[in-house]
């Protein structure tokens, strides 16, 4: 392996776009930090590659994702009725956890990483995401944590401690794969998002609690460019990266692995 490390990740906005187009992306970047960890096993030691790392952010047209522990009685509606009724589509995915909602207002993040420029600890990984959303709350007067057993962030008083603080409302949702310590898939954060199409769903397969947005809890709609700008502050901070802020475009040709 590459004794060398590099914190620098690559930041692409994706804007509005399809998830079947970012999923076609996101394969596209892991396979190419997987192909160059590959590479470097078989090159002297100063021959090795710096493995690169992608933080993309983007919204999406409606669409439910049903992960790999998704069970079938958790979406509401049948595929067609969500085509025809409500616009949506569905796509079964590998990642963590039940099924989720993306739409307009929701900032999406998928961290691209090789964790071995990191820490290769997928559970403080998770307990990082997280961090990064609850510091980004506080900046809105929010407060916000974690519920044990579950993942995302939550507000309410079972994720606050505070018992003045309400029911229990998930506000960002997180399921992600890992493979050779290279990360996709990530978070959804609730930022302007309509929460009626989550009426459709069993959300992540939690019955018994809420689901809210930060315009709901602020009762006015919050730029998402200005959410994202935060949420990666706080990223760059926990994992020490260094972000570096580039003009996207799919399938770009320097994309590619270095061959001893």
């Amino acid at each position: 392996m590459n004794s060398r490390i590099n914190k620098q990740v690559e930041v692409r906005d994706l804007g509005m776009i399809e998830y079947k187009t970012a999923w076609d992306e996101q394969e596209r970047l892991f396979a190419t930090i997987v192909d160059q960890k590959l590479a470097n096993r078989v090159c002297p030691t100063d021959a090795q590659q710096l493995t690169p790392n992608y933080l993309l952010f983007c919204e999406h047209p409606p669409v439910y994702t049903m992960g790999t522990s998704s069970h079938a009685e958790h979406l509401l509606m049948d595929e067609a009725t969500l085509a025809t009724e409500l616009g949506a589509t569905l796509f079964k995915i590998r990642r963590g956890g039940d099924v989720t909602f993306h739409g307009p207002g929701q900032l999406v993040g998928y961290p691209i990483l090789d964790l071995d420029n990191f820490f290769t600890d997928i559970h403080h990984y998770m307990r990082l995401l997280e961090e990064s959303i609850i510091r980004t709350l506080v900046e809105y007067g929010l407060k916000a944590g974690r519920i044990d057993g579950l993942t995302g962030v939550w507000l309410g008083q079972e994720a606050t401690g505070d018992e003045n603080d309400g029911y229990s409302r998930k506000i960002c949702a997180m399921g992600v794969k890992a493979s050779r310590w290279v990360t996709m898939h990530g978070f959804a954060f609730n930022v302007n998002t309509d929460l009626r199409f989550f009426s459709h769903i069993v959300p992540c397969g939690i019955a018994d609690k809420a689901v809210t947005s930060l315009a709901l809890e602020l009762g006015h709609e919050v730029p998402l460019a200005e959410v994202a700008a935060r949420v990666q502050g706080h990223m760059a901070t926990l994992f020490e990266m260094e972000l570096i802020e580039t003009q996207y475009g799919i399938n770009r040709q320097s994309d590619s692995i270095a061959l001893c």
